[in-house]
């Protein structure tokens, strides 16, 4: 097995510094398109490990491209909420870049916003034909009736996260999700290494199906590492409520030394409202968030989070929707995308 390459690996090919090309790797903002480009590029010459659904990628266009019959072109939907108009950072950066990725295979993409009327009464948006579509994505798209309407079009259907299940498959489709798991389990491992033994969870396990198994992977650490799970540190408050978040918070008589967020602005939300209650309370609250969003890092004191590799779900949101447009009989897939524990002054201390 070859050595495994890493970013100060790609940074000595090029002659830049490791944050430059961290940034790159990253999607991070203030680096210039055509320094971030050559990054990339290296990178996949190198056989950098988030980038392996690249040479995937760059396999399938040139097999495609190089066919004798001509380049298909086509529509794919992109069926989502609301929730992305109030700006959802990770969903954001993959549809930036999958759109860019399909565009080079000859697809366009048409977003389609389904507003909670139509979920309510189970109805397609009014100009969707799936005479002309040839595959459907979701993002963001998280109620268990509507997912199944989806899924029973006869068409290619890829959900990026999807509805939280118990008792079945999130979705009766192809999923791409991040891995929710493993970064939460060693962060609960190294604190409580550390002597840290009160753990809490923030965030309604029963949104997305990324949330239950945070949650899953909070409730499986702290029986792991023989610590107890107390009902009073799980707050659940429903679409981000403040309200009932502040009241929840108000409502502790203590507090546990950690609280591991389902994502950043649950997190940052939380921070905020404790510091007003009392600032002190942050010198004594470890937070960990989830998703690496651009708040994370401003927010004082910056916040400890799980990077989600959106350039690596947008590659193998390509991959996937491509193989199942050209083998659609094949067993349904679940991918997960690895991620990373970045921890900054909300837990070290």
């Amino acid at each position: 097995m070859g050595k495994k390459v890493t970013i100060q690996d790609i940074a000595d090919a090029l002659g830049l510094s490791r944050n430059t090309v961290s940034k790159a790797i990253n999607n991070s903002e203030g680096l210039a398109e055509s320094t971030k480009q050559m990054i990339l590029e290296k990178a996949v010459e190198m056989g950098y490990k988030q980038f392996s659904y690249v040479m995937a990628m760059s396999d399938l266009v040139n097999n495609k491209l190089s066919s004798d019959s001509p380049r298909q072109i086509g529509e794919v939907a992109l069926f989502t909420t609301s929730y992305l108009t109030k700006g959802s950072y990770f969903a954001t950066l993959l549809l930036d870049k999958f759109q860019h990725e399909i565009s080079l295979l000859g697809y366009s993409m048409v977003s389609y916003v389904i507003q909670k009327d139509a979920i309510d009464s189970l109805t397609l948006p009014l100009t969707f034909d799936p005479e002309k579509t040839c595959a459907v994505v979701c993002v963001e798209l998280f109620n268990n009736e509507y997912a199944d309407l989806v899924c029973s079009l006869d068409l290619p259907v890829l959900f990026v996260d999807g509805p939280c299940m118990y008792n079945r498959r999130s979705v009766n489709c192809d999923q791409l999700l991040m891995d929710n798991e493993t970064e939460i389990s060693q962060f609960i491992h190294e604190k409580a290494s550390r002597g840290l033994t009160r753990f809490g969870f923030i965030g309604d396990r029963k949104h997305c199906q990324s949330f239950y198994e945070r949650y899953c992977a909070f409730r499986i650490s702290l029986d792991t590492e023989g610590l107890k799970y107390d009902e009073k540190f799980v707050i659940s408050p429903e679409d981000r409520d403040l309200i009932q978040l502040e009241e929840a918070l108000r409502n502790l008589d203590e507090y546990p030394d950690v609280f591991i967020c389902a994502n950043d602005f649950l997190a940052i939300d939380a921070m905020m409202i404790l510091k007003r209650l009392d600032s002190g309370l942050l010198n004594q609250i470890r937070f960990l968030g989830f998703d690496d969003s651009h708040e994370s890092r401003i927010f004082t004191p910056a916040l400890s989070t799980i990077h989600i590799h959106t350039q690596s779900m947008a590659y193998a949101a390509v991959q996937l929707l491509m193989s199942r447009m050209q083998y659609p009989t094949m067993e349904y897939r679940t991918v997960h995308i690895s991620t990373d524990l970045i921890q900054r002054e909300s837990t070290e201390f």
